[in-house]
């Protein structure tokens, strides 16, 4: 692992939750970090808890400043896991357009500009990874949540052209498509625990092991139940009932 991706990975989002399991996972493995979130204060509480050499950054990749300073990063990157998201939660008429921009920005524009500042010398180089977390909630029009469905749909479509494009030159590109996860997003949102719903550590395993062996990932046996007939055996429409139907508590 750290001789293909390593020696350092950054991780977007990384202060809790998924991303917090990836840096435990990649430290396991050796890689050296770059640790961004917003927040500082539970930045510097992984990093001190991790036995590799890290660096943090409080950037909020939503934002130009966000952004630049996360290309002021001096070390070289083999892996990116773009994690960050925003997710506006209620009807759509009802919503902030501010809020809907921030997904945007933060679920979208981020991921193609860590995409295009990262990929390219990792090409050089011939080796390095990018993975973007995407959801199932993007495998149909999801109700209550729709913007932040439709900006993951945008990631799987991106992860899984730039796999095309670049395992020929090296470079492993993989959309990892959770369903529920235990994470503190997840359990401020719903009062009760999905069937199937994963831990951050175990969707991070998943991700990690799949890098390399094809162009997305959906942990969980249930998960990818759930998925194969949700996107191949119902009808589109009926897809969407179901959603609609499973999140009435955001509508």
């Amino acid at each position: 692992m750290r001789e293909r991706y390593g020696p350092w990975a950054l991780i977007a989002g990384a202060s809790e939750g998924i991303g917090a399991a990836f840096a435990r996972a990649l430290a396991a493995r050796g890689l050296n970090l770059v640790l961004v979130a917003r927040r500082p204060e539970p930045l510097a509480a992984l990093a001190a808890a991790l036995p590799v050499e890290t660096m943090t950054i409080e950037a909020d990749l939503a934002t130009e400043d966000g952004i630049a300073a996360v290309r002021r990063v001096p070390h070289e990157v083999g892996l990116v896991v773009a994690n960050a998201a925003y997710s506006s939660i209620g009807r759509f008429v009802e919503a902030d357009p501010a809020r809907s921009l921030r997904a945007l920005d933060l679920n979208c524009r981020a991921v193609l500009l860590l995409a295009h500042h990262f990929l390219p010398p990792m090409v050089a180089r011939g080796r390095g990874g990018l993975v973007i977390m995407s959801s199932l909630a993007g495998q149909q029009g999801s109700p209550g949540i729709a913007t932040y469905a439709a900006t993951k749909a945008f990631g799987t479509i991106l992860a899984e052209g730039l796999w095309s494009e670049l395992r020929p030159r090296g470079v492993d590109v993989l959309a990892c498509v959770a369903g529920a996860v235990s994470t503190p997003g997840l359990a401020q949102a719903k009062a009760t625990r999905a069937p199937g719903t994963r831990t951050p550590d175990q969707v991070a395993e998943a991700a990690l092991a799949a890098l390399g062996r094809g162009p997305r990932v959906v942990p969980g046996p249930l998960m990818r139940v759930s998925n194969a007939v949700m996107s191949r055996l119902l009808p589109r429409r009926t897809a969407i009932g179901v959603i609609a139907r499973a999140s009435r508590d955001l509508t």
